[in-house]
């Protein structure tokens, strides 16, 4: 086993609290034989639906991966030698099966020790592009489907920090990729680096409302080094590896060519840059170019965001969302805010849509206007297109159909965006003449695939709508079976050829083409379940409601093999995550599904089912504040609500020893996790993992909390477990990343935490996993913190 030294420096005052030496440690053997497991393979389907590619990767990092050497500059962590995020997931292999007859096939010439990523289909599904990373860089590669062979195209010098690394023309002859210039300036010696003066932050006096993040540039140093990692060359190159400049180095931050392909949309960034937000609130040029690199227009030029109205509702002034409109060749599409993006400013309309004819110079055509703020838009053609609006405080969506040429809007979809059983599904798109993918329309008739999801069950589903009368017309619906349907795709709506996913709890989801007219379906993918041992385990869903009638659902487990007619007690595992709703409706809607494949994760408590323990997977924990009321004015009472109603539901049915529950979950939920162990006795443990525990850390709002802690002082003190550790008397374990780039839940917040637990007498015990971030990643601290976690459960809930 890898050993390691971990030291808890846990200051308060001048006093170290703790300091051990760990050894990494695997769980036991039934949590083991779930956990050490062959990831399978994820699928993507060619344009052409003729291919699906199989694309394989290690189910777990390893801690030397995430000990690469790594940057952390404007937001951003980046691996300083090969120029791409040091958080990139990587592939290790890839393999092609047909749709037609089912046959794979082996890749030949791929990379040895293969590290892909970046991976996407030519638009004319001949060729798959993917980028291969070393220890010295990026270089791009091509997979040519006819012969199941890959070559590499360019040297190991592309540069993914800030842009793509490449896109796709549209004639799928050759790409658009992002070189790092061969004369680029070497990073700067810290270890001899001395300072040319203080760090100075200015205030003009202007109020704003910005969260906390983490990974910001610091000082000039920083700045030197930012403009020197993520400086790129932009350049054209064909199947053959023949290069063409098209731009020289700059900080580019977005290239889209135009659907026609005649023309580029160029971002790029501009100082000054700033200390105080990531570098996506950095000035900004956009410029676009012709392909030969001929300025056409200056069409967007942003100031620094260090300014940000209070609301989550609000956003940035000026030129935003700026892209190719899909279903011309060479038009912009653009959003302005008419209420300069303060979302307290009184107004009839919020936002003003615009689109902006080649070569720019003239003034933008005015389409539309929404009275709460965009959210999106689905081109079709001249006469339709579907634009949609959203406002955060009352959680109400819109979709308009709109005549782009009139711009004569008529309201489609007016719903809670949280009201899951009225979803109307989404918009079919096909890829249009230009290679881009615009909505399906034939004869006024569009087509929209629905999840389903009813109090009954999950039922997905076709709709035809006609846009010139607004009529719907369902012409497809899953069956009810023992296995759970779900529509990845349409194939040809004309025909009725869909792709679809059939699912059990024991069966894992593969893939199968469906003719919905004969209902004949045949296999394209063949996937073993790769957790054989949680077959004969109990799932179930609950249904049950809390005191004030809010309906709750969680999913039950229970061991293989276990007694209903004797009913052994056994003790209760439940995991969590709370979340926000505006009204009762809406909260108790549940996508809960019994035939949902069993898939456990790290995260999970569904490993201890095979350990003895039931497990209530998933509980809903809705926190709602109707009316004027915000969620968070009862979010305690709320949650130990949420908590009581779970374990009622459990007991009521004779399974449990209500004695011997415990609580856990993670980011969120850990928070929720220290509330109920603080302000409860129903539990007799809890597992927190990467929380936050002190709100006057992040004053500028959490979760969806808008009000900062100056507007409400009282609720950042009640709403932080921190400032009633002296109530907390139950055993906790306290997990987090070392090196968490979440911007609310900073390592920090779990060791002060801990540091006020341990002096104040409560049985706590902290795990600082090194070197991960918010989501835990090498298999060597997943499989500690899965013993961490079994240990202090048998020792708490089984006495051992």
């Amino acid at each position: 086993m890898k050993k390691i030294s971990v030291y808890f420096l846990l200051l308060l005052g001048t006093n170290v609290f703790a300091q051990e030496n760990i050894t990494f440690q695997k769980p036991s053997t039934e949590i083991l034989a779930l956990a050490d497991y062959q990831r399978p393979p994820a699928i993507s389907l060619s344009p052409d639906k003729a291919w699906v590619l199989l694309s394989y990767r290690p189910t777990y990092k390893t801690l030397e991966e995430l000990g690469q050497e790594e940057i952390k500059l404007a937001g951003l962590r980046i691996n300083a030698k090969t120029r791409i995020s040091s958080t990139e997931n990587y592939f290790n292999n890839l393999r092609l099966r047909s749709a037609q007859d089912g046959k794979e096939y082996d890749i030949a010439g791929l990379p040895a020790n293969a590290l892909i990523s970046n991976v996407s289909f030519s638009i004319d599904s001949k060729y798959i592009a993917f980028t291969h990373t070393n220890d010295s860089g990026v270089s791009l590669w091509l997979l040519d489907v006819s012969n199941k062979r890959a070559k590499q195209l360019t040297d190991y010098d592309l540069n993914a920090v800030l842009n793509d690394p490449y896109q796709w023309l549209r004639s799928s002859q050759g790409l658009l990729i992002s070189k790092s210039p061969v004369d680029r300036p070497a990073l700067i010696d810290h270890s001899k680096d001395l300072p040319t003066g203080p760090v100075v932050s200015t205030s003009e006096g202007k109020v704003s409302q910005l969260r906390t993040y983490q990974d910001l540039l610091k000082n000039p140093q920083d700045e030197q080094d930012f403009v020197s990692l993520a400086t790129a060359e932009l350049y054209w190159i064909n199947l053959n590896g023949e290069e063409t400049k098209f731009l020289a180095g700059d900080l580019y931050t977005q290239a889209s060519v135009s659907p026609d392909g005649k023309s580029v949309l160029v971002s790029k960034l501009k100082k000054p840059f700033s200390y105080v937000v990531s570098y996506n609130s950095f000035p900004q040029e956009t410029n676009v170019y012709a392909t030969d690199g001929t300025l056409i227009q200056k069409v967007n030029e942003t100031p620094l965001m260090e300014i940000m109205p209070k609301g989550f509702s609000s956003t940035r002034p000026g030129k935003r969302m700026l892209t190719w409109r899909a279903d011309k060749p060479n038009t912009l599409f653009f959003v302005q805010a008419l209420d300069g993006g303060d979302a307290n400013k009184a107004v009839e309309y919020r936002d003003e849509l615009f689109t902006w004819e080649y070569p720019f110079n003239g003034e933008p055509s005015s389409l539309t206007k929404v009275k709460d703020r965009f959210a999106g838009i689905i081109w079709g053609n001249d006469t339709y297109a579907l634009v949609s609006s959203s406002w955060y405080d009352t959680r109400n969506t819109k979709t308009f159909v709109l005549n782009p040429l009139s711009g004569d809007a008529r309201l489609l979809v007016d719903r809670n965006s949280q009201d899951v059983y009225s979803h109307p599904g989404n918009v079919h798109r096909e890829r249009n003449q230009f290679g881009t993918y615009s909505m399906f329309i034939n004869k006024d008739k569009t087509y929209w695939v629905g999840a389903g999801n009813t109090k009954e069950g999950e039922f997905p589903f076709i709709d035809e709508l006609d846009l010139k009368t607004l009529k719907k017309k369902r012409i497809y619906t899953a069956p009810s079976s023992d296995l759970q349907e779900r529509i990845a795709d349409v194939v040809d709506i004309a025909k009725g050829d869909i792709l679809i996913s059939l699912q059990s709890a024991k069966q894992y989801p593969n893939y199968y083409t469906k003719n919905i007219k004969s209902g004949k379906t045949k296999a394209v993918t063949a996937i073993e379940n790769p957790f054989k041992s949680l077959e004969a385990v109990h799932k179930e869903v609950l249904n049950y409601k809390r005191n004030d009638g809010v309906e709750l659902t969680g999913t039950l487990y229970l061991p293989a093999g276990y007694d209903f007619t004797k009913k052994e007690k056994l003790p209760l595992l439940i995991w969590a995550y709370p979340r926000e709703y505006k009204d009762k409706s809406t909260a108790g809607q549940s996508t809960a599904n019994p035939k949902e494949f069993t898939f456990p994760s790290y995260g999970s408590f569904i490993y201890w089912v095979t350990k003895g323990y039931a497990v209530l997977d998933n509980a809903a924990f809705p926190i709602v504040g109707e009316g004027k009321a915000e969620p968070n004015d009862t979010f305690i009472p709320q949650l130990v609500d949420n908590a009581e109603a779970a374990i009622n539901a459990v007991d009521a049915l004779g399974y449990i020893d209500r004695k011997k529950v415990a609580v856990g979950g993670h980011s969120y939920g850990a928070f929720m996790t220290a509330h109920l162990l603080s302000n409860s006795n129903l539990f007799a443990a809890g597992i927190a993992r990467s929380g936050a525990y002190n709100r006057t850390l992040t004053p500028f709002g959490f979760q969806s909390e808008q009000r900062n802690f100056w507007d409400d002082p009282q609720l950042y003190m009640t709403m932080s477990p921190f400032m009633s550790a002296n109530k907390m008397k139950t055993p906790m374990l306290l997990t987090h990343g070392a090196a968490d780039n979440n911007p609310g839940t900073f390592t920090m917040q779990t060791e002060r935490y801990f540091q006020a637990l341990k002096n104040l007498g409560a049985p706590v015990r902290m795990v600082i996993l090194p070197r991960e971030s918010h989501g835990y990643a090498a298999k060597e601290n997943i499989f500690h913190l899965l013993w961490e976690q079994d240990q202090f459960l048998e020792k708490h809930l089984k006495g051992k």
